[in-house]
């Protein structure tokens, strides 16, 4: 496996694109992973019941990592009362959390009502779409682990396409951070009301371009360019230990970076 730790985010991004099928291969290849993922297949299909999969804890922690759940294993009452979840009722645990990724498991596993019922195991190719899961979230993973910026764009690039609101992408912090970074917005919009950040992206952003291919590379490579610039200001600009002192001090300095010339994109709208 080939480290991108300490290199630009630029350099790093081509490296990963030259390299990354031949580095899930060698992942997929790992004892470790070859063990989970030969007991994953042989055993999904004894699962009826959310009980059934949260009883085998190697099943269980197999999901979980290919939802990149990893840290949230130990939390089972939780998750439990998450796939028991009746998706149809509004009040329902499943629709009352914003973080996506536990939809996703749900709609994923589909358990029947009551958590009963595991029907997309005897779907032709869903054992090998839940074994590529797998093995794509551990590469992603160490990829953000060796380079932060690096794991945001690989992110994006696999969710972009299911994006239809600006409020999707709110609610996943790399999504947000990605999304604010590529269109030259300022991370203190954080802060703001959630309707008047979604507005924002709204403005500057045509969500139907993320189906295309071509716009999302785009997008990639804006972020990739002004992630390397703001770190190289972060390191070797002077002007912004001033604007710390300033911000520190109850004073503010609006710094701007031209994003046409870093990227040579037009910053609005993007598509």
């Amino acid at each position: 496996m080939i480290s991108i730790s300490g290199m630009s985010g630029n350099l790093a991004m081509r490296l990963v694109d030259a390299t990354e099928s031949k580095e899930q291969v060698l992942l997929r290849s790992q004892p470790q992973n070859a063990r989970e993922i030969e007991y994953f297949r042989e055993n999904i299909d004894k699962v009826d019941t959310v009980d059934d999969l949260i009883g085998d804890y190697r099943l269980y922690s197999f999901v979980m990592k290919a939802h990149d759940l990893e840290d949230q294993i130990f939390g089972k009452a939780m998750m439990e009362k998450i796939l028991k979840s009746n998706i149809e009722e509004d009040d329902a645990l499943v629709n009352k959390l914003t973080d996506s990724r536990f939809k996703e498991l749900y709609n994923t596993m589909g358990f029947g009502t009551d958590g009963v019922g595991n029907i997309n195991t005897m779907l032709g190719n869903w054992k090998n779409r839940m074994v590529d899961k797998f093995i794509d979230t551990q590469y992603v993973n160490g990829k953000a682990d060796e380079n932060e910026a690096v794991g945001i764009a690989l992110e994006f690039r696999r969710k972009a396409a299911d994006v239809s609101s600006a409020y999707e992408i709110l609610a996943d912090a790399d999504m947000a951070t990605f999304v604010r970074t590529a269109l030259g917005l300022p991370a203190v919009i954080a802060g703001l009301d959630i309707d008047r950040q979604a507005a924002l992206i709204n403005e500057r952003l045509d969500l139907e371009s993320l189906q295309d291919p071509e716009a999302v590379e785009k997008l990639v490579t804006r972020y990739m360019a002004i992630s390397d610039a703001t770190s190289d200001l972060t390191t070797n600009n002077a002007a912004l230990q001033i604007l710390s002192n300033n911000v520190t001090s109850g004073s503010f300095v609006p710094v701007t970076i031209d994003i046409t010339a870093v990227t040579g994109f037009s910053p609005y709208k993007a598509r």
